[in-house]
């Protein structure tokens, strides 16, 4: 029997108290089954398979995932949380267990050939049609449409609750206004982002976002905080103020890029993964007051007044207590210097009234994502703290998660790291480098970006396309999933896809120009199909069916990249790859982007600057505000 879990999980909790830990369901476990407990973020893979597995017997999935299969890992039952005694029309675990028993004791052989049709059927989901067909616009233009249609003009964000916050998509969205001009999608955006921060998945108390809304008010979040939704967020909220210098937008990035430093942060560098929902057992316990509490922290006057500006009331709005929260609240952004004047006050008693779990291991590729928006966080704020935060935190994957052939592992603990990279730790290094390169214009990080591709292609590539989950040499499982799909998070897919068009417009090389072009045809069975799904791939195909420009800046040194870096890093230029040549650099920078070695400063000039647009490029300028005014 396999239990696939996610550590800070409710009902992972709950099935763990009710079941695990009970003395009769262990014993009846271990006398008549193999149980293997698995940590679904350490590996993605094995929840990758058996989850589709859940999905295609039950027509739904989601965590504690519970598998029972045969010694040879082929899966003939499939559900998630089970009670340990049956209650309410629910199954309990016991007689589950009980049931399988007898089954297999008396007619093992229906059993495992049901465990053989599903391992086939399932592996036949992730074996998509290979096409040396290129996808096209039409694409862009469905999934916008799509997107449109199942929007939330009240609340916010797309379709029926549970309501995920999907960065991506509003990245996609922000991308697709950028390039038509669309309002409406602009529109979207910033309404979603607005609602989200307004409601109760925003933590307003410590900062930081929660992982989904169960309502479509964006209330009533779960709880866990995970480490990949808030890098995701900071991105959007980044992107969406250069776009709009929207005030609000600047201010969340701030206060949840506080509360990583604060709450996620390791002080060697790197990130923990997330934070639990639970307290005693009790979801969201940790997060929510009562009024008595409120008047208990602050004086009668304050007290009132907080309470009124947070929806803070006698009768609570989730479970007899109270989710603070700006849905009502008209002025949520008029700012108050007496509200915040109080908040470290009620901050304070909330972090000593319970202690609140936290899931300290760290992920390589959570990791990079957060790297990725510190990174982005430092170019567009102009804040030298977040780029240190950031390179300190790719430094610490690189000296503890990385095997001494340069092999990415994808978990560390307590100074020991396991597991063979998966697709994902590499893809998203390939993309935290890439946005470090941005921040810095340090060629040291577009050359590890070229580095990780090609451990992809050389280890997950797939002959039919695209690229598999696991490497060719990893743990052997029933089949090796492949995945398209951008879910909570975008895919290892899609991201190298990304990567791929970005790597060709930064370098010139045409080699990358190839193998993006061959993972994007790919994604043509899928982009026909549903293209909403996979909004990150989007993004690179807007790279390559839509005008790009690159800037090749010139100087005598570097000593300036990060200013000169901070400078672009204020407007939203999606479309638009700059690459920094210097004396130091240019040897370096002649191997990673050879287009630049014909670039040459003119006597006496110390800086110079060319926009090259539709394969040509415009004589050179000499003062960058100058160029800044005509892009």
């Amino acid at each position: 029997m396999n239990y696939v879990i996610m550590p800070t999980c409710h009902w992972c909790h709950v099935m763990e108290r009710e079941s695990f830990e009970d003395l009769q369901v262990a014993d009846y476990l271990n006398d008549k089954f193999v149980s293997i407990k698995v940590d679904k973020e350490e590996r993605p893979d094995i929840d990758s398979i058996y989850m589709n597995v859940c999905q295609a017997l039950t027509g739904s999935g989601g965590w504690p995932l519970t598998i029972v299969m045969t010694e040879e890992q082929k899966p003939f039952f499939a559900g998630t949380y089970f009670p340990k005694e049956s209650m309410y029309g629910r199954m309990g675990l016991m007689e589950l267990l009980a049931a399988i028993t007898e089954k297999w004791r008396d007619d093992r052989k229906s059993l495992q050939a049901a465990g053989q049709r599903i391992t086939e059927a399932t592996a036949g989901f992730f074996n998509r049609e290979a096409s040396d067909k290129m996808p096209d616009k039409a694409s862009i233009e469905r999934a916008y449409r799509d997107l449109k249609e199942d929007y939330d003009s009240q609340y916010g964000g797309f379709g029926h609750p549970p309501k995920f916050p999907t960065p991506h998509n509003l990245m996609f969205l922000l991308r697709y206004h950028y390039i038509n001009g669309d309002r409406d999608a602009l529109k979207m955006v910033e309404e979603t982002l607005a609602h989200m921060y307004r409601g109760g998945i925003f933590d307003h108390i410590g900062y930081g976002f929660a992982r989904y809304s169960t309502d479509s008010r964006w209330l009533v979040p779960h709880f866990e905080k995970m480490l990949y939704d808030n890098a995701l967020l900071i991105m959007i909220y980044l992107e969406a103020w250069q776009l709009t210098q929207n005030p609000l937008f600047k201010d969340v990035a701030e206060k949840t890029l506080s509360y990583v430093k604060r709450e996620m942060t390791l002080e060697a560098g790197g990130f923990y993964s997330a934070q639990d929902a639970d307290v005693d057992g009790e979801e969201g316990k940790y997060y929510t007051f009562t009024p008595d509490e409120i008047a208990g922290i602050l004086d009668k006057e304050e007290s009132e007044k907080f309470c009124r500006y947070f929806d803070i009331k006698a009768k609570g709005n989730f479970e007899g207590k109270n989710i603070p929260n700006l849905i009502h609240n008209p002025s949520y952004f008029a700012g108050s210097s007496d509200i915040n004047a109080m908040l470290p006050r009620v901050s304070k008693y909330r972090y000593e009234r319970y202690k609140l779990h936290k899931d300290d291991k760290v992920l390589t590729s959570w990791n990079a994502l957060m790297i990725a928006a510190h990174a982005k966080a430092s170019r567009v704020l102009g804040n030298e703290e977040y780029l240190e935060t950031a390179s300190s935190s790719f430094a610490f994957v690189l000296n503890n998660m990385t095997e001494a052939a340069g092999r990415l592992l994808i978990s560390w603990r307590d100074g020991t790291a396991k597991g063979k990279g998966l697709l994902d730790d590499y893809a998203y290094m390939a993309w935290a480098s890439l946005e470090l390169y941005e921040a810095t214009l340090d060629d040291k990080y577009l050359s590890f970006s070229a580095q990780a591709i090609n451990e992809i292609l050389e280890r997950f590539a797939d002959s039919e396309g695209g690229f598999f989950l696991n490497p060719k040499d990893g743990e052997a499982l029933i089949f090796r999933p492949k995945e398209q799909y951008d879910g909570a998070m975008p895919s290892g897919n899609s991201v190298a896809a990304y990567c791929l068009t970005k790597l060709y417009l930064l370098t010139g090389d045409v080699r990358w120009q190839k193998e993006a072009d061959r993972q994007l045809s790919f994604y043509y069975a899928a982009f026909s199909g549903q293209p909403r799904a996979y909004t990150f791939a989007l993004m690179a195909l807007m790279l390559r069916t839509f005008p790009t420009a690159e800037i090749v800046c010139l100087a005598r040194d570097n000593k300036n990249a990060k200013e000169l870096a901070r400078k672009f890093g204020g407007r939203f230029m999606p479309q638009h790859s700059v690459v920094l040549k210097t004396d130091e650099n240019a040897a370096a920078l002649g191997e990673a982007a050879a287009f630049t070695k014909d670039y040459k400063l003119p006597e006496g000039r110390d800086e110079a600057y060319y926009l090259c647009q539709n394969q040509s490029c415009s004589p050179p300028v000499y003062d960058l505000e100058s160029l800044l005014l005509n892009l």
